[in-house]
């Protein structure tokens, strides 16, 4: 093996898989919740957003946080998916 040829690694189990996009998405939605909720009240942006349902504001914080997680672990999950092996380079096929 020589430099340009990359190092193998076993394969990862889906939890482990699961712990890289849903861990680092946790702590992205947890910022981007105070940042976001230190401007906006979600009692105001219910009223504006929902205004036929009333929300407490637990219920809004618990809400854009979810929100939040979910857009930030689908971004984890696309970024796990590019980052993925081709099927040929898992198979150890050279092409010299």
């Amino acid at each position: 093996m020589n430099e340009l040829d990359p190092v193998t690694s076993p394969p990862r189990s889906t939890i482990q898989q699961l712990g890289t996009v849903l861990w680092p998405s946790f702590f992205a939605a947890a910022v981007a919740a105070a940042l976001f909720f230190s401007l906006v009240d979600p009692l105001k942006l219910a009223a504006i957003s929902l205004p036929g349902h009333a929300i407490s504001r637990e219920f809004g914080y618990t809400l854009g946080f979810l929100l939040l997680w979910l857009a930030t672990a689908s971004a984890s999950a696309f970024t796990a998916l590019l980052l993925r092996p081709r099927k040929d380079d898992r198979a150890g096929s050279d092409f010299e």
